[in-house]
């Protein structure tokens, strides 16, 4: 039962939750369409994953204090964790780009080829994920989305 008053682990679930919610009003107030599917992808705003572990390090930080050495592990695990969602993650996205473009082109070079239009679509059409990790700034909201909800939540339980 412990499990269920373990309050940096709720607060690091909400935040997550909360984040992956918010971005599609986000998104629909950016391009006046509405995309369910953000519910359930990476990249975007706020980073859900920057959320999560500033939630986690807050809680850990009101219930054990800034000079624990477990606050000390959660924070250089968020910091570590929001450099790879704006850098490696990023860059990853980035590439997905330039190949999914890759494979547009020689899918128009191969689609005049002999056999190609009797090909099921689903094999024409396999696209890697281009919204892997996030701009700085997405990263920044969601950090500071998971402290905000860590503290609004600590005052009102």
């Amino acid at each position: 039962m412990e499990l269920l008053t373990n309050f940096p682990l709720w607060a690091s679930l909400a935040a997550i939750f909360f984040a992956q919610f918010v971005k599609v009003p986000i998104q629909y107030i950016a391009t006046r369409r509405i995309d369910w599917s953000l519910l359930t992808s990476t990249g975007g705003m706020p980073s859900s994953h920057s959320a999560a572990v500033t939630a986690l390090s807050t809680g850990v930080a009101l219930q054990t204090g800034l000079d624990s050495a477990v606050f000390a592990v959660s924070a250089v695990f968020a910091i570590i964790t929001m450099f790879d969602a704006s850098g490696v993650r990023r860059q990853a996205g980035e590439q997905a780009i330039v190949l999914n473009q890759l494979v547009a082109d020689f899918g128009r070079f191969a689609n005049e080829a002999k056999g190609w239009q009797d090909k099921p679509e689903q094999e024409k059409q396999k696209e890697l994920k281009e919204l892997l990790g996030h701009k700085p700034i997405e990263v920044f909201f969601g950090g500071l989305t998971g402290i905000l909800l860590t503290l609004l939540l600590h005052y009102l339980l």
